[in-house]
């Protein structure tokens, strides 16, 4: 009997590295208390995300339904700055998950975001929204997660909430548009791509490299001399450290595989980065060179995620498209961690 670890994504602020500060981009905030006041605020302000705002009837309270070129946000937070900034996000992000790929792909079907106020709102909501799972979802103390097609998310501040939503969105992205899934070092490894952002103009650009609170995870991992294996890293997912291990080797799993995909990407001037695209564009297209069993678990997202499958995979396609001689890339990524550490301070 093949063993599964049910796991759904769910991004929660935990561990030894900071959480991203939660700073306003200098613009005032003004306060609106109904649904049809921010309506009216948001269409006013023509925002170029915006292609329609209605009000939102649900049992949680005042909402809207702002409707992009790519989501439907389902939201019960009046937060103007916030809701003005959602919408242009939420579409950068979706730009920036294509720019991993070495072409763009395009969806007719939106995506589907829940934002709350309120936490009270959101476990009223996820209660409801994921049965009998819903005791597990509830334990998440700051976070998000996605299920069902849709990210679900709460007001945890604005930069720490659009962190979630970044993050969650690609899991959402590819759960979607992949023909198969993705092994949890590489789907993982992508999401924290996008936890990290600067504001300017109206637009949001993603700064992996600025990501300080995965980067002082990985620094902290490094110093105690507790680094996953490339070989085990690749091979395992986080549910399943947290079932065997402790809540530090979840930290250092999350930490290492935002690294990894750092370091595919950027090392060496990016001499990596087209075989690494071509590993996901094969994802995408359902072409990789895996046993039929193992297709038909990539491909069918109902089969919970099986830890044979996982550990088959995720070593298999970094040997297949990167290099099989994990002994040689071992030490060029570990001296990679370390570069990317090496200015990251503590207070």
């Amino acid at each position: 009997m093949l063993r599964t670890i049910i796991l759904v994504s769910i991004f929660i602020f935990s561990g030894c590295g900071k959480s991203p500060p939660d700073i306003s981009q200098g613009q005032s905030s003004r306060k609106i208390n109904t649904a049809e006041g921010m309506a009216d605020y948001l269409k006013k302000q023509n925002l170029p995300s915006v292609r329609d705002v209605q009000q939102w009837d649900n049992k949680y309270g005042p909402g809207l339904k702002i409707t992009t070129a790519h989501y439907e946000i389902f939201t019960t937070l009046l937060e103007p700055l916030m809701l003005s900034q959602i919408p242009a996000f939420l579409e950068s992000a979706y730009r920036g998950y294509n720019n991993q790929l070495p072409q763009p792909i395009e969806t007719t079907t939106k995506f589907t975001v829940y934002l709350f106020s309120q936490r009270q709102q959101w476990e009223g909501f996820t209660k409801t929204f994921t049965g009998p799972q819903s005791a597990l979802y509830i334990k998440i103390k700051a976070g998000a997660y996605y299920l069902n097609g849709a990210c679900v998310a709460y007001n945890i501040g604005r930069e720490r909430t659009f962190s979630v939503l970044g993050h969650e969105g690609w899991h959402q992205f590819n759960s979607r548009l992949f023909k198969y899934r993705l092994p949890s070092w590489l789907d993982e490894g992508i999401a924290m791509q996008f936890e990290t952002f600067r504001y300017e103009n109206g637009l949001f650009y993603f700064e992996p490299d600025r990501n300080l609170y995965r980067l002082g995870d990985l620094k902290v991992t490094l110093a105690q001399d507790k680094m996953i294996p490339l070989r085990i890293l690749v091979a395992v997912n986080p549910g399943q450290m947290l079932v065997t291990t402790d809540d530090y080797s979840v930290a250092a799993f999350y930490c290492q595989t935002y690294a990894l995909v750092r370091f595919l990407r950027e090392e060496d001037y990016g001499r990596r980065l087209r075989s690494f695209q071509r590993l996901l564009l094969d994802g995408l297209n359902g072409r990789w060179q895996i046993s039929n069993v193992n297709k038909k678990i990539a491909v069918d997202r109902n089969i919970p995620l099986t830890i044979p499958w996982n550990e088959q995979v995720g070593p298999q396609l970094l040997e297949q498209y990167i290099s099989g001689d994990f002994e040689t890339i071992q030490k060029e990524y570990l001296l990679f961690c370390k570069k990317i550490v090496y200015h990251v301070r503590f207070e």
